[in-house]
Protein backbone atom coordinates (compact mmCIF):
# COMPACT_ATOMS: atom_id res chain seq x y z
CA UNK A 1 0.00 0.00 0.00
CA UNK A 2 1.11 3.56 -0.74
CA UNK A 3 0.36 6.35 1.75
CA UNK A 4 -0.10 9.88 0.46
CA UNK A 5 0.43 12.64 3.00
CA UNK A 6 -1.58 15.69 1.93
CA UNK A 7 -5.08 16.05 0.50
CA UNK A 8 -4.78 19.17 -1.59
CA UNK A 9 -5.26 19.10 -5.33
CA UNK A 10 -1.83 17.53 -5.88
CA UNK A 11 -2.11 14.77 -3.27
CA UNK A 12 -5.69 13.92 -4.23
CA UNK A 13 -4.79 13.81 -7.92
CA UNK A 14 -1.95 11.40 -7.21
CA UNK A 15 -4.20 9.20 -5.09
CA UNK A 16 -6.85 9.13 -7.79
CA UNK A 17 -4.32 8.29 -10.48
CA UNK A 18 -2.78 5.46 -8.45
CA UNK A 19 -6.21 4.09 -7.56
CA UNK A 20 -7.16 4.11 -11.24
CA UNK A 21 -3.92 2.22 -11.90
CA UNK A 22 -5.22 -0.45 -9.51
CA UNK A 23 -2.77 0.32 -6.69
CA UNK A 24 -3.92 0.26 -3.05
CA UNK A 25 -3.54 3.73 -1.58
CA UNK A 26 -4.51 5.65 1.57
CA UNK A 27 -4.62 9.44 1.97
CA UNK A 28 -3.68 11.14 5.25
CA UNK A 29 -4.71 14.73 6.02
CA UNK A 30 -6.40 16.29 9.09
CA UNK A 31 -8.38 18.78 6.97
CA UNK A 32 -8.64 17.72 3.32
CA UNK A 33 -8.85 20.38 0.61
CA UNK A 34 -8.62 23.34 3.00
CA UNK A 35 -5.09 24.60 2.34
CA UNK A 36 -3.52 26.31 -0.66
CA UNK A 37 -5.90 24.53 -3.06
CA UNK A 38 -8.87 26.10 -1.28
CA UNK A 39 -7.38 29.57 -1.67
CA UNK A 40 -6.16 29.17 -5.26
CA UNK A 41 -7.73 30.95 -8.21
CA UNK A 42 -7.31 27.92 -10.48
CA UNK A 43 -5.65 29.50 -13.51
CA UNK A 44 -4.39 26.98 -16.05
CA UNK A 45 -2.21 29.61 -17.65
CA UNK A 46 1.36 28.56 -18.40
CA UNK A 47 1.70 31.01 -21.28
CA UNK A 48 0.47 34.20 -19.61
CA UNK A 49 2.34 33.46 -16.36
CA UNK A 50 5.74 32.85 -17.96
CA UNK A 51 8.80 34.99 -17.34
CA UNK A 52 12.10 34.91 -19.18
CA UNK A 53 13.80 33.14 -16.29
CA UNK A 54 11.16 30.40 -15.99
CA UNK A 55 11.57 28.45 -19.21
CA UNK A 56 11.61 25.06 -17.43
CA UNK A 57 8.43 25.95 -15.54
CA UNK A 58 6.80 26.90 -18.84
CA UNK A 59 7.66 23.49 -20.25
CA UNK A 60 6.06 21.75 -17.28
CA UNK A 61 3.01 23.99 -17.41
CA UNK A 62 2.27 23.54 -21.09
CA UNK A 63 2.79 19.77 -20.82
CA UNK A 64 0.37 19.60 -17.90
CA UNK A 65 -2.21 21.84 -19.58
CA UNK A 66 -2.28 19.36 -22.44
CA UNK A 67 -3.35 16.71 -19.94
CA UNK A 68 -6.17 18.72 -18.43
CA UNK A 69 -8.91 17.81 -20.93
CA UNK A 70 -8.60 14.06 -20.39
CA UNK A 71 -7.95 14.60 -16.67
CA UNK A 72 -11.17 16.63 -16.35
CA UNK A 73 -13.26 14.24 -18.44
CA UNK A 74 -12.10 11.17 -16.49
CA UNK A 75 -12.51 12.94 -13.16
CA UNK A 76 -16.04 14.09 -13.98
CA UNK A 77 -16.98 10.53 -14.92
CA UNK A 78 -15.39 8.97 -11.82
CA UNK A 79 -16.97 11.58 -9.53
CA UNK A 80 -20.40 11.09 -11.08
CA UNK A 81 -20.56 14.64 -12.45
CA UNK A 82 -21.44 13.48 -15.95
CA UNK A 83 -21.72 10.38 -18.06
CA UNK A 84 -18.57 9.52 -19.98
CA UNK A 85 -18.35 11.85 -22.96
CA UNK A 86 -17.10 11.31 -26.46
CA UNK A 87 -13.73 12.89 -25.73
CA UNK A 88 -11.78 14.98 -28.20
CA UNK A 89 -12.52 15.71 -31.78
CA UNK A 90 -9.89 13.80 -33.79
CA UNK A 91 -6.85 15.94 -34.41
CA UNK A 92 -6.37 17.31 -37.87
CA UNK A 93 -4.61 20.13 -39.67
CA UNK A 94 -6.71 22.68 -37.79
CA UNK A 95 -6.18 21.12 -34.38
CA UNK A 96 -5.23 23.29 -31.46
CA UNK A 97 -7.98 25.89 -31.60
CA UNK A 98 -10.54 27.22 -29.18
CA UNK A 99 -13.42 28.95 -30.94
CA UNK A 100 -11.22 29.77 -33.92
CA UNK A 101 -8.27 30.96 -31.84
CA UNK A 102 -5.12 28.92 -31.48
CA UNK A 103 -4.62 27.02 -28.26
CA UNK A 104 -2.14 24.53 -26.83
CA UNK A 105 -2.86 21.51 -28.98
CA UNK A 106 -6.55 20.89 -28.27
CA UNK A 107 -9.51 20.66 -30.61
CA UNK A 108 -12.90 21.53 -29.11
CA UNK A 109 -15.76 19.13 -29.65
CA UNK A 110 -18.18 21.99 -30.07
CA UNK A 111 -18.08 25.66 -30.91
CA UNK A 112 -17.93 27.01 -27.39
CA UNK A 113 -14.26 26.47 -26.68
CA UNK A 114 -15.16 23.87 -24.10
CA UNK A 115 -11.98 21.78 -23.90
CA UNK A 116 -13.63 19.03 -25.93
CA UNK A 117 -15.44 17.48 -22.95
CA UNK A 118 -19.09 17.29 -22.05
CA UNK A 119 -20.99 20.35 -20.93
CA UNK A 120 -21.90 18.58 -17.68
CA UNK A 121 -18.24 17.91 -16.93
CA UNK A 122 -17.26 21.51 -17.67
CA UNK A 123 -20.04 22.86 -15.49
CA UNK A 124 -19.26 20.43 -12.68
CA UNK A 125 -15.66 21.63 -12.47
CA UNK A 126 -16.33 25.18 -13.76
CA UNK A 127 -13.67 24.52 -16.40
CA UNK A 128 -13.34 27.24 -19.02
CA UNK A 129 -10.93 27.78 -21.89
CA UNK A 130 -11.48 31.31 -23.12
CA UNK A 131 -7.92 32.51 -22.71
CA UNK A 132 -6.14 35.15 -20.65
CA UNK A 133 -5.92 38.82 -21.54
CA UNK A 134 -2.82 40.59 -20.19
CA UNK A 135 -3.35 44.36 -20.42
CA UNK A 136 -0.99 47.34 -20.38
CA UNK A 137 -1.44 50.97 -19.35
CA UNK A 138 1.77 52.74 -20.35
CA UNK A 139 4.60 52.67 -22.83
CA UNK A 140 6.80 50.56 -20.54
CA UNK A 141 4.02 48.00 -20.06
CA UNK A 142 3.41 47.85 -23.82
CA UNK A 143 7.10 47.33 -24.49
CA UNK A 144 7.18 44.51 -21.95
CA UNK A 145 4.22 42.84 -23.67
CA UNK A 146 5.97 43.18 -27.05
CA UNK A 147 9.04 41.44 -25.64
CA UNK A 148 6.90 38.70 -24.13
CA UNK A 149 5.07 38.20 -27.43
CA UNK A 150 8.39 37.84 -29.25
CA UNK A 151 9.56 35.32 -26.67
CA UNK A 152 6.36 33.29 -27.00
CA UNK A 153 6.64 33.34 -30.79
CA UNK A 154 10.18 32.03 -30.57
CA UNK A 155 8.92 29.11 -28.47
CA UNK A 156 6.08 28.39 -30.90
CA UNK A 157 3.43 29.51 -28.39
CA UNK A 158 0.97 31.70 -30.17
CA UNK A 159 -0.30 34.88 -28.57
CA UNK A 160 -2.16 37.80 -30.11
CA UNK A 161 -1.12 41.44 -29.72
CA UNK A 162 -4.15 43.71 -29.28
CA UNK A 163 -4.78 47.46 -29.24
CA UNK A 164 -6.63 49.07 -26.39
CA UNK A 165 -9.78 49.22 -28.50
CA UNK A 166 -9.50 45.53 -29.33
CA UNK A 167 -9.05 44.72 -25.65
CA UNK A 168 -12.22 46.61 -24.75
CA UNK A 169 -14.09 44.93 -27.60
CA UNK A 170 -13.28 41.59 -25.93
CA UNK A 171 -13.89 42.90 -22.41
CA UNK A 172 -16.09 46.03 -22.42
CA UNK A 173 -15.70 46.59 -18.66
CA UNK A 174 -11.97 47.27 -18.93
CA UNK A 175 -10.76 50.73 -17.91
CA UNK A 176 -10.55 53.34 -20.70
CA UNK A 177 -6.87 53.83 -19.79
CA UNK A 178 -5.94 50.35 -21.07
CA UNK A 179 -3.70 51.00 -24.11
CA UNK A 180 -3.10 47.47 -25.32
CA UNK A 181 -2.89 43.85 -24.40
CA UNK A 182 -1.70 40.36 -25.14
CA UNK A 183 -4.20 37.53 -25.54
CA UNK A 184 -3.07 34.00 -24.68
CA UNK A 185 -6.03 32.17 -26.25
CA UNK A 186 -4.97 28.72 -25.08
CA UNK A 187 -5.01 29.56 -21.38
CA UNK A 188 -7.82 28.14 -19.28
CA UNK A 189 -9.05 28.08 -15.71
CA UNK A 190 -11.01 25.89 -13.34
CA UNK A 191 -12.53 26.16 -9.87
CA UNK A 192 -10.08 24.36 -7.53
CA UNK A 193 -12.73 23.91 -4.86
CA UNK A 194 -14.90 21.98 -7.30
CA UNK A 195 -11.88 19.98 -8.48
CA UNK A 196 -10.92 18.89 -4.97
CA UNK A 197 -14.57 18.08 -4.17
CA UNK A 198 -14.72 15.96 -7.31
CA UNK A 199 -11.47 14.22 -6.44
CA UNK A 200 -12.75 13.39 -2.96
CA UNK A 201 -15.96 12.04 -4.45
CA UNK A 202 -14.05 9.97 -7.02
CA UNK A 203 -11.76 8.52 -4.34
CA UNK A 204 -14.76 7.63 -2.19
CA UNK A 205 -16.37 5.83 -5.13
CA UNK A 206 -13.09 3.99 -5.74
CA UNK A 207 -12.95 2.92 -2.09
CA UNK A 208 -9.79 4.85 -1.21
CA UNK A 209 -9.50 5.38 2.59
CA UNK A 210 -9.06 8.94 3.85
CA UNK A 211 -7.52 9.17 7.32
CA UNK A 212 -8.27 12.54 8.93
CA UNK A 213 -5.10 12.80 10.96
CA UNK A 214 -1.79 14.61 10.87
CA UNK A 215 1.30 12.70 9.83
CA UNK A 216 3.46 13.28 12.88
CA UNK A 217 6.55 11.49 11.65
CA UNK A 218 7.96 8.86 9.33
CA UNK A 219 8.43 5.21 10.23
CA UNK A 220 11.75 3.67 9.22
CA UNK A 221 13.43 0.32 8.99
CA UNK A 222 17.11 0.94 8.47
CA UNK A 223 17.44 3.58 5.79
CA UNK A 224 14.00 2.90 4.27
CA UNK A 225 10.78 4.78 5.03
CA UNK A 226 8.07 2.25 5.86
CA UNK A 227 5.08 4.36 6.89
CA UNK A 228 3.85 7.30 8.96
CA UNK A 229 3.00 7.96 12.60
CA UNK A 230 -0.42 9.55 13.05
CA UNK A 231 -1.58 12.34 15.34
CA UNK A 232 -5.34 12.87 15.54
CA UNK A 233 -7.16 16.16 16.19
CA UNK A 234 -8.44 16.59 19.72
CA UNK A 235 -12.09 16.17 18.67
CA UNK A 236 -11.49 13.00 16.64
CA UNK A 237 -13.10 9.76 17.66
CA UNK A 238 -10.69 7.53 19.57
CA UNK A 239 -9.56 4.21 18.21
CA UNK A 240 -7.74 5.31 15.08
CA UNK A 241 -4.51 3.49 14.26
CA UNK A 242 -1.39 5.13 15.71
CA UNK A 243 0.56 4.46 12.54
CA UNK A 244 0.20 3.32 8.95
CA UNK A 245 2.65 1.01 7.25
CA UNK A 246 3.41 1.64 3.60
CA UNK A 247 5.41 0.36 0.67
CA UNK A 248 5.96 4.00 -0.15
CA UNK A 249 5.12 7.35 1.45
CA UNK A 250 4.35 10.11 -1.05
CA UNK A 251 4.79 13.51 0.56
CA UNK A 252 2.36 16.01 -0.98
CA UNK A 253 1.76 18.26 2.01
CA UNK A 254 2.71 21.60 0.46
CA UNK A 255 4.40 23.95 2.92
CA UNK A 256 3.93 21.38 5.69
CA UNK A 257 6.19 18.91 3.90
CA UNK A 258 9.10 20.36 5.85
CA UNK A 259 7.69 18.78 9.02
CA UNK A 260 8.48 15.32 7.67
CA UNK A 261 11.45 15.78 5.36
CA UNK A 262 14.37 18.13 4.79
CA UNK A 263 13.09 19.77 1.62
CA UNK A 264 13.80 23.30 0.31
CA UNK A 265 10.19 24.49 0.55
CA UNK A 266 9.09 27.78 2.06
CA UNK A 267 5.65 29.38 2.57
CA UNK A 268 4.65 32.26 0.27
CA UNK A 269 1.50 33.92 1.51
CA UNK A 270 -1.24 34.88 -0.93
CA UNK A 271 -4.40 36.80 -0.09
CA UNK A 272 -7.39 36.47 -2.41
CA UNK A 273 -10.84 38.05 -2.60
CA UNK A 274 -13.95 36.50 -4.10
CA UNK A 275 -16.54 38.99 -5.29
CA UNK A 276 -20.07 38.25 -6.48
CA UNK A 277 -22.16 39.86 -9.18
CA UNK A 278 -25.63 39.04 -10.56
CA UNK A 279 -24.20 39.59 -14.04
CA UNK A 280 -20.71 38.49 -15.14
CA UNK A 281 -18.28 41.38 -15.34
CA UNK A 282 -15.72 39.53 -17.49
CA UNK A 283 -15.75 36.61 -19.91
CA UNK A 284 -12.09 35.61 -19.54
CA UNK A 285 -9.16 35.99 -17.16
CA UNK A 286 -7.69 39.49 -17.11
CA UNK A 287 -4.22 40.29 -15.80
CA UNK A 288 -2.15 43.42 -15.48
CA UNK A 289 0.62 45.11 -13.55
CA UNK A 290 -0.50 48.00 -11.37
CA UNK A 291 1.84 50.03 -9.16
CA UNK A 292 4.52 47.44 -9.86
CA UNK A 293 2.41 44.52 -8.60
CA UNK A 294 0.65 41.89 -10.70
CA UNK A 295 -3.09 41.47 -10.28
CA UNK A 296 -5.55 39.09 -11.92
CA UNK A 297 -9.30 38.70 -12.14
CA UNK A 298 -10.77 35.25 -12.79
CA UNK A 299 -14.51 34.92 -13.57
CA UNK A 300 -16.51 31.95 -12.36
CA UNK A 301 -19.55 30.45 -14.03
CA UNK A 302 -21.78 31.30 -11.05
CA UNK A 303 -21.06 35.03 -11.25
CA UNK A 304 -18.17 35.02 -8.79
CA UNK A 305 -15.02 36.97 -9.61
CA UNK A 306 -11.73 35.98 -7.99
CA UNK A 307 -9.24 38.80 -7.41
CA UNK A 308 -5.68 37.97 -6.47
CA UNK A 309 -3.18 37.67 -5.26
CA UNK A 310 -0.62 39.10 -2.93
CA UNK A 311 2.81 37.49 -2.67
CA UNK A 312 4.21 37.90 0.83
CA UNK A 313 7.24 36.27 2.42
CA UNK A 314 5.85 36.20 5.98
CA UNK A 315 6.43 32.64 7.09
CA UNK A 316 3.35 30.71 8.16
CA UNK A 317 1.15 33.78 8.66
CA UNK A 318 -2.35 33.14 7.27
CA UNK A 319 -4.05 36.29 8.51
CA UNK A 320 -6.22 38.22 6.08
CA UNK A 321 -5.15 41.85 6.43
CA UNK A 322 -6.83 45.14 5.64
CA UNK A 323 -3.71 46.26 3.78
CA UNK A 324 -3.65 43.20 1.59
CA UNK A 325 -7.31 43.52 0.67
CA UNK A 326 -6.92 47.25 0.01
CA UNK A 327 -4.07 46.60 -2.42
CA UNK A 328 -6.06 43.93 -4.26
CA UNK A 329 -9.13 46.14 -4.66
CA UNK A 330 -7.08 49.22 -5.55
CA UNK A 331 -5.21 47.38 -8.30
CA UNK A 332 -8.26 45.51 -9.58
CA UNK A 333 -10.15 48.79 -9.86
CA UNK A 334 -7.43 50.14 -12.16
CA UNK A 335 -8.14 47.26 -14.55
CA UNK A 336 -11.92 46.99 -14.15
CA UNK A 337 -13.47 49.98 -12.35
CA UNK A 338 -16.77 48.16 -11.82
CA UNK A 339 -15.33 45.74 -9.26
CA UNK A 340 -15.96 48.21 -6.46
CA UNK A 341 -19.72 47.73 -6.92
CA UNK A 342 -19.57 43.96 -6.34
CA UNK A 343 -20.47 42.09 -3.18
CA UNK A 344 -17.61 40.59 -1.16
CA UNK A 345 -18.29 36.87 -0.99
CA UNK A 346 -15.09 35.55 0.60
CA UNK A 347 -11.59 36.53 1.63
CA UNK A 348 -8.88 33.99 2.30
CA UNK A 349 -5.13 33.70 2.71
CA UNK A 350 -3.21 30.62 1.65
CA UNK A 351 0.40 29.47 1.77
CA UNK A 352 2.00 28.52 -1.53
CA UNK A 353 4.88 26.03 -1.26
CA UNK A 354 7.78 27.83 -2.95
CA UNK A 355 11.20 26.45 -3.87
CA UNK A 356 14.46 28.28 -4.64
CA UNK A 357 14.01 27.84 -8.41
CA UNK A 358 10.17 27.92 -8.47
CA UNK A 359 10.10 24.35 -9.83
CA UNK A 360 8.27 21.59 -7.96
CA UNK A 361 9.92 18.60 -6.33
CA UNK A 362 8.46 15.46 -7.91
CA UNK A 363 9.84 11.94 -7.72
CA UNK A 364 12.06 9.76 -5.51
CA UNK A 365 13.52 11.72 -2.60
CA UNK A 366 16.78 9.79 -2.42
CA UNK A 367 15.59 8.03 0.73
CA UNK A 368 14.18 4.60 -0.15
CA UNK A 369 10.42 4.47 0.29
CA UNK A 370 9.93 8.26 0.29
CA UNK A 371 8.65 10.13 -2.76
CA UNK A 372 8.06 13.87 -3.08
CA UNK A 373 5.28 15.83 -4.78
CA UNK A 374 5.58 19.28 -3.27
CA UNK A 375 6.92 22.78 -3.95
CA UNK A 376 4.43 23.67 -6.69
CA UNK A 377 4.27 27.33 -5.59
CA UNK A 378 1.49 29.01 -7.58
CA UNK A 379 1.10 26.16 -10.09
CA UNK A 380 -0.38 23.33 -8.06
CA UNK A 381 -3.72 23.25 -9.87
CA UNK A 382 -2.14 23.56 -13.31
CA UNK A 383 0.52 20.93 -12.63
CA UNK A 384 -1.72 18.38 -10.87
CA UNK A 385 -2.29 16.13 -13.93
CA UNK A 386 1.39 16.03 -14.88
CA UNK A 387 2.45 15.51 -11.26
CA UNK A 388 0.08 12.57 -10.91
CA UNK A 389 1.45 11.00 -14.09
CA UNK A 390 5.08 11.51 -13.07
CA UNK A 391 4.50 10.02 -9.62
CA UNK A 392 2.55 7.11 -11.11
CA UNK A 393 5.46 6.35 -13.40
CA UNK A 394 8.00 6.63 -10.62
CA UNK A 395 5.94 4.34 -8.38
CA UNK A 396 5.64 1.79 -11.18
CA UNK A 397 9.39 1.87 -11.72
CA UNK A 398 10.04 1.50 -7.97
CA UNK A 399 7.63 -1.42 -7.79
CA UNK A 400 9.47 -3.15 -10.60
CA UNK A 401 12.86 -2.51 -8.99
CA UNK A 402 11.68 -3.70 -5.56
CA UNK A 403 10.24 -6.87 -7.10
CA UNK A 404 13.43 -7.46 -9.06
CA UNK A 405 11.60 -7.17 -12.36
CA UNK A 406 12.60 -5.40 -15.51
CA UNK A 407 13.14 -1.69 -15.08
CA UNK A 408 10.34 0.52 -16.35
CA UNK A 409 10.67 4.00 -17.84
CA UNK A 410 10.28 6.89 -15.40
CA UNK A 411 6.96 7.85 -16.97
CA UNK A 412 5.53 4.92 -18.95
CA UNK A 413 3.65 6.28 -21.91
CA UNK A 414 1.07 3.50 -21.72
CA UNK A 415 -0.05 4.73 -18.32
CA UNK A 416 -0.70 8.26 -19.58
CA UNK A 417 -4.13 9.12 -21.00
CA UNK A 418 -3.87 9.83 -24.71
CA UNK A 419 -4.22 13.51 -25.50
CA UNK A 420 -4.27 14.68 -29.11
CA UNK A 421 -1.39 17.07 -29.59
CA UNK A 422 0.73 15.60 -26.80
CA UNK A 423 4.48 15.86 -27.23
CA UNK A 424 5.73 13.50 -29.88
CA UNK A 425 2.26 12.89 -31.33
CA UNK A 426 1.24 13.53 -34.90
CA UNK A 427 -0.72 16.59 -33.87
CA UNK A 428 1.87 17.83 -31.40
CA UNK A 429 1.47 21.56 -31.76
CA UNK A 430 1.22 24.28 -29.19
CA UNK A 431 -0.47 27.56 -29.91
CA UNK A 432 -0.98 26.66 -33.54
CA UNK A 433 2.72 26.53 -34.42
CA UNK A 434 3.46 23.86 -37.01
CA UNK A 435 7.02 24.85 -37.85
CA UNK A 436 9.16 21.77 -37.31
CA UNK A 437 12.69 21.25 -36.12
CA UNK A 438 15.02 18.71 -37.71
CA UNK A 439 13.27 15.82 -35.97
CA UNK A 440 9.89 16.67 -37.49
CA UNK A 441 8.53 17.95 -34.18
CA UNK A 442 6.99 21.38 -33.90
CA UNK A 443 9.10 24.16 -32.46
CA UNK A 444 7.03 24.05 -29.27
CA UNK A 445 7.37 20.29 -28.92
CA UNK A 446 11.12 20.55 -29.40
CA UNK A 447 11.18 23.11 -26.59
CA UNK A 448 8.96 21.00 -24.32
CA UNK A 449 11.00 17.82 -24.64
CA UNK A 450 9.78 14.34 -23.79
CA UNK A 451 8.35 13.17 -20.48
CA UNK A 452 11.67 11.87 -19.23
CA UNK A 453 13.14 15.33 -19.67
CA UNK A 454 10.17 16.85 -17.84
CA UNK A 455 10.71 14.43 -14.96
CA UNK A 456 14.36 15.50 -14.78
CA UNK A 457 13.36 19.18 -14.55
CA UNK A 458 11.49 18.66 -11.29
CA UNK A 459 13.55 15.82 -9.85
CA UNK A 460 14.58 16.38 -6.21
CA UNK A 461 18.05 15.26 -7.31
CA UNK A 462 18.81 18.77 -8.56
CA UNK A 463 19.18 20.17 -5.06
CA UNK A 464 21.36 17.30 -3.87
CA UNK A 465 23.60 17.94 -6.85
CA UNK A 466 23.89 21.61 -5.90
CA UNK A 467 24.68 20.87 -2.27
Amino acid sequence: MDVIVGAGVVGLSIAWRLARDGRPVTVVDPAPATGASHAAAGMLAPVSEVTYTEGPLLRLGVASLRRWPSFAADLAADAGLAAADSGFTPAGPDSGTFGGRAGPGFTPAGTDGGFGISAQARAGLDLRADGTLDVAFGADDLAALDELAAYMDKLGLRVERLTGRECRRLEPMLAPSVRGGLLAPGDAWVDPRRVTAALLAALDRLGVPLVRARAGGLLREGDRVTGVRLAYPGDAEPGGPPELGADRVILAAGVWSTELADVPVRPVKGQIMRLRSPQPLLSRCVRGTVHGSPVYLVPRGDGELVVGATQEELGFDTRVTAGGLYELLRDARELVPGVTELEVADVVAGLRPGTPDNLPLIGPSGTPGLFLATGHHRGGVLLAPLTAALVSGAVAADTADTAGGAAMPAVPGAAVPSVPGAAGGAAGTVGGSTEADGSGRSVADAVLGDEGELADLCSPERFREIS
